[in-house]
């Protein structure tokens, strides 16, 4: 009997003391980030899309290099095998044709931004 009274009188003191100094804040609170950030003008969906635009292509033109240095380094390998050869030139120009589209994605998203007057390129980084 006496170890179940002080197994619960542990278990009491225990969980009963926690409540006051979770109640407290020790940290301090959270505030809204998005009035600070936000655009006055509704256009957080434009700077959102302009952000992804820009990782997914630079992404995109990091891939393209290694994969263009990937294959100049197979052709230089192919030491005449025509078929290595021609599969090597072939993934130099899917490479070249693959930064030509990504390079074509800025062109035309910067042409939208100066039609509408929207700014999907400026960039805009979230935080304190």
């Amino acid at each position: 009997m006496k170890q179940v009274f002080l197994t619960f009188n542990f278990l009491l003191l225990t969980f009963y003391s926690a409540l006051p100094a979770q109640a407290q804040g020790v940290i301090g609170g959270i505030t809204n980030p998005l009035p600070k950030y936000a655009s006055p003008n509704g256009q957080g969906l434009f700077i959102f899309l302009g952000n992804v635009l820009k990782f997914a292509g630079t992404i995109g033109g990091i891939y393209m290099i290694i994969q263009l240095i990937l294959a100049g380094y197979a052709y230089i390998n192919s030491a005449g095998d025509p078929k290595a050869a021609a599969t090597a030139w072939t993934q130099i120009w899917q490479s070249i044709l693959g930064m030509v589209i990504i390079a074509s994605a800025f062109v035309i998203a910067s042409v939208v931004e100066r039609f509408t007057g929207i700014k999907i390129l400026a960039p805009v980084i979230y935080g304190p």
